[in-house]
């Protein structure tokens, strides 16, 4: 029988022949795919070529590479045209490559791109390693550009980290090494690059940082600049100068890596001998630019041409406004100042005591209580509802909701005038017109005024108690100056390009009358009182003026706002942590700076009386230092079983606790109802007033008053539509609510 051959198997039961056959079929698709993958990269190859034959056909010339900036450049002038300060892009002298010093030059390639002489615009052997460092950390530490990509992103493209910028930056890059040389591409790298400060090129930066030409760099001045280009911002000299020691220091090393330096020669470098420039146009003037630039995003948002900002800074003011804070600043304390002219145009603007130690203005930016400069507010309301200055209102321990204010030292007069309480700035009085008008009306008039912090409506916001800017305070001053009609304060008159073509130029608001126009007068009938008699005396400058001390809890914050001669001004001073300043009122040290200030702001106009002729009181009281205002522990409460709670004991405050009262002048200690109450509209006499209620006082005859302002106005300025209310007639208060337990004044204030 014949044998038949049987194919044997392997174990996996394939036959050779199988097995022949799908290692062919695995052959095919190997080299097919490497067939595509070539074919592919060629093309890739013949793209890019091509893309970086057209770009660089396309691209300007050397010397018009040279030209190109970056930026917008902006002049900022004074009112009188003078130069404050220019911003933007600086650009030294062009140092052409032979003359830059080769430490410069060693320095940047061996901290940037160390390879720049052997990669063709982007190096592989970089991107490799970049990846490798981002494999093994998890996020990027290391960048792949090189200088020449560098220099592409700073003249062509932003900053965007996209992969389709990535990509553009490649082709521009290779583009770049096809058309110029590599010293042609350094010497463009070196005179462009950013330094930070405004500062591009070696030369702006050497000028800026070290006050010389970058041809006269030493070796540890190149190894700062070099440093800076990683994070201008971080390794300034200026804003950090041992941050950008270290820096240099790595750089210095990295130069010894790449064989640029011997060891002896780094560490022969002595930082220490190296002087900083001073900073140029760092002066006060830039609390005022810094407020009124980003106001250019919303005038000019789509405009990148150079341009001229013409403002309304006075520079003789100016320099009278940093004189005067820096004179008068308790040691170790703050102090800021905004002064307007009559239409709201900013004279002079001081945020701290010195710029180049702390940019923060506070002038715009800080948020403080304002203590009895608040009591503006109160006495506008209670004058709106009908008021006036000679009405008669009682001077005695009041308690609100739990809340007794006292005046400084516990003393209280008894029946006063209007114009005294606030001349002498009787706290109990302020509650008491307060809680009459009601708190929310008092928050009401604030923000008809312009302040745009939030307001409490406790009954101690009479007093200040919610914090407040600098700015809008001084707004509200200027709009009563400006017998009751809404001052926005600004700081740009015109923009112009460089040519003189106007972009922009300054309208007025229209005018809107925020209280009738009699108001306006009696409350400056009460603040220039407050300046010849009050509170607020050392803020006389020979001319009258109006306006009112503040002063908060443990001398905290001073205040002073007033107006002469149309030039409304507000000083403040204080410590940025908050914490005491002793001796610091505001009748003290901001009222003798706003003088000083303002008898050089008014120097040169006509003086001007107030159409509110001056009446004096014809009482002699003390004037309240106002060392007691906002401090829950100088106060006396009422807790949930109507015992008196006092947080100091003593100073002012009889056998029981309670806080004394002064007799009235002229009258004799044991005084009695006929002769210490006055009559109300209906005859009678209605005995001394409830604490908590409102003051006794001597009704006015009716006058016939426009109301204080819009219901539209209203609405804007507080958020919700308010009833007109009729002139002279007490407004309808609402039902009084069931007494609410104590609360402290130290419990957090709700915002209005």
């Amino acid at each position: 029988m014949a044998r038949r051959d049987v194919p044997r198997r392997s174990q996996d039961g394939a036959t050779p022949s199988q097995r022949s056959r799908e290692s062919s079929l695995l052959g095919r698709w190997l080299r097919r795919i490497v067939v595509w993958g070539v074919g592919l990269a060629l093309l890739g190859a013949l793209g890019i070529a091509g893309a970086v034959f057209v770009t660089a056909r396309s691209l300007p010339g050397y010397d018009k590479l040279k030209s190109s900036q970056a930026g917008q450049m902006i002049v900022v002038r004074a009112n009188d045209g003078t130069e404050i300060v220019t911003l933007g892009p600086s650009y030294g002298k062009w140092i052409p490559y032979n003359r830059i010093p080769n430490s410069m030059k060693d320095a940047l390639v061996s901290v940037e791109d160390r390879r720049f002489r052997e990669h063709w615009g982007v190096d592989p052997v970089g991107i490799l390693r970049s990846l490798m460092v981002r494999a093994e950390s998890g996020h990027w530490r290391q960048g792949g550009s090189t200088i020449t990509q560098q220099l592409a992103r700073n003249i062509f493209l932003n900053s965007s980290r996209t992969f389709d910028r990535k990509i553009r930056e490649a082709v521009l890059a290779l583009a770049l090494e096809s058309k110029f040389s590599k010293d042609q591409i350094l010497e463009l790298y070196l005179n462009k690059v950013y330094f930070g400060g405004g500062a591009y090129g070696v030369d702006s930066a050497a000028r800026k940082f070290f006050g010389h030409s970058g041809e006269q760099l030493s070796l540890g001045e190149a190894a700062i600049i070099a440093g800076l280009v990683k994070a201008p911002s971080h390794y300034s000299p200026t804003a950090d100068a041992q941050a950008a020691v270290d820096r240099a220091k790595v750089v210095l090393s990295t130069m010894v890596d790449a064989g640029a330096l011997t060891p002896a020669q780094a560490e022969n470098v002595n930082f220490k001998t190296i002087h900083l420039a001073a900073e140029q146009g760092q002066n006060s003037a830039r609390y005022f630019t810094d407020w009124v630039l980003p106001q250019l995003d919303v005038l000019l948002p789509d405009n990148d041409q150079p341009i001229e900002v013409w403002t309304t800074l006075d520079p003789t003011a100016q320099r009278a406004a940093t004189d005067a804070i820096a004179a008068q600043v308790p040691k170790g304390a703050q102090g800021a100042l905004v002064s307007v002219d009559r239409d709201g145009a900013v004279l002079a603007m001081v945020g701290g005591t010195d710029y180049v130690t702390s940019n923060y203005n506070r002038a715009t930016n800080a948020v403080r209580q304002p203590g009895s400069a608040w009591k503006l507010f109160v006495y506008l309301a209670a004058l709106e509802r009908g008021y006036r200055p000679e009405d008669r209102v009682m001077d005695e321990p009041v308690t609100i909701d739990g809340w007794s204010p006292r005046n400084s030292g516990g003393t209280y007069a008894g029946q006063i005038d209007v114009r005294t309480a606030f001349a002498y700035s009787k706290n109990t009085v302020a509650a008491q017109l307060g809680n009459e008008v009601g708190f929310g009306a008092v928050a009401n008039m604030a923000r008809r005024f312009g302040i745009t912090t939030p307001i409490n409506t406790l009954p101690s916001m009479v007093l200040g108690s919610s914090d407040v800017r600098v700015i809008d305070m001084v707004r509200a001053f200027a709009s009563v100056e400006a017998k009751g009609r809404l001052v926005t304060p600004y700081g740009i008159r015109k923009v112009t390009t460089t040519d003189g073509e106007v972009l922009y130029s300054h309208r007025p608001d229209a005018s809107q009358q925020l209280v009738p126009d009699y108001v306006a007068a009696e409350i400056t009938d009460l603040l220039q009182t407050a300046v010849n008699i009050g509170t607020g005396r050392a803020a006389q400058i020979g001319r009258p003026v109006a306006g009112k001390t503040g002063t908060t809890s443990s001398n905290k914050d001073g205040w002073f706002l007033g107006f002469s001669s149309g030039v409304t001004t507000g000083v403040w001073m204080g410590r940025d942590d908050a914490r005491p300043v002793p001796g610091l009122q505001g009748g003290t040290a901001p009222a003798r700076a706003f003088a000083s200030y303002m008898r050089v702001a008014t120097a040169k106009r006509p003086v001007e009386q107030f159409q509110t002729q001056l009446q004096l009181p014809g009482w002699n009281l003390e004037p309240d230092d106002e060392a007691m205002l906002n401090n829950p522990a100088d106060y006396s409460y009422t807790d949930e079983n109507g015992n008196i709670v006092n947080g100091q004991q003593g100073d002012g405050l009889d056998d029981q606790g309670m806080p004394g009262q002064n007799r009235i002048p002229g009258q004799p200690q044991g005084r009695t109802p006929d002769d210490a109450i006055p009559v109300d509209q209906d005859g009678l006499g209605d005995g001394p007033p409830p604490r908590g209620q409102a003051p006794a006082r001597t009704p006015s005859a009716p006058r016939n008053a426009q109301p204080a302002a819009s219901d539209d106005l209203l609405d804007r300025a507080t958020g919700r539509t308010h009833p007109a209310t009729a002139p002279r007639a007490p407004a309808p208060r609402p039902a009084t609510p069931p007494k609410p337990p104590a609360r402290s004044q130290a419990q957090e204030w709700q915002g209005f």
